[in-house]
């Protein structure tokens, strides 16, 4: 059992798994950043935007306008 293990663990790594890995955690990492540029972009708008706050706790609810 032991050598069977030992030789399972002890093959090197399949080259194209580990291209697809660092491919997809570099596609995470760019989508990460996109998401912190939208979330930036969204803060920076809904900071621009000055209602009153009664319109505004209309826009908070929770709950669909129409069901």
């Amino acid at each position: 059992m032991a050598k069977a293990l030992f030789g399972h663990v002890g093959l090197g790594a399949d080259q194209r798994l580990v291209d697809e890995v660092r491919r997809l955690r570099r596609r995470v990492t760019e989508l990460e950043t996109e998401l912190s540029r939208a979330h930036a972009t969204n803060d920076a708008l809904v900071a621009s935007v000055h209602v009153e706050d009664d319109i505004r706790m209309l826009t908070l609810d929770d709950e669909p306008a129409l069901t």
